[in-house]
């Protein structure tokens, strides 16, 4: 499939980007080039091949679930730029 520059102009303006006249050709076969490789890659017989969602095959490390009382304000208030009074201190941002 091939692209022309009154096309590749369209998709510029759907696109909101601004491209002048002079660069519509490189544009307009750059998109082609992007249709041709889809194109290849619809060639390619995926019939069995389940999805995936990265090349390696991996799985999320998991803990327990568990509940516990906290007992780490302190710890995690080490964090804050600003604590007070065991709380986060933020700017006011309302008058």
């Amino acid at each position: 499939m091939s692209i022309t520059e009154d096309q590749a102009r369209k998709v510029a303006h759907l696109a909101r980007i601004a491209v002048d006249d002079a660069a519509l050709p490189a544009l307009a076969r750059d998109l082609s080039g992007i249709l041709h490789f889809m194109d290849q890659l619809n060639e390619v017989d995926v019939e069995g091949v389940e999805p995936m969602t990265g090349v390696t095959p991996m799985r999320l490390k998991r803990r327990e679930d568990v509940v516990t009382s906290g007992g780490m304000a302190d710890k995690i208030l080490s964090n804050a730029p600003d604590a007070r009074e065991g709380f986060f201190a933020v700017p006011k941002v309302v008058e």
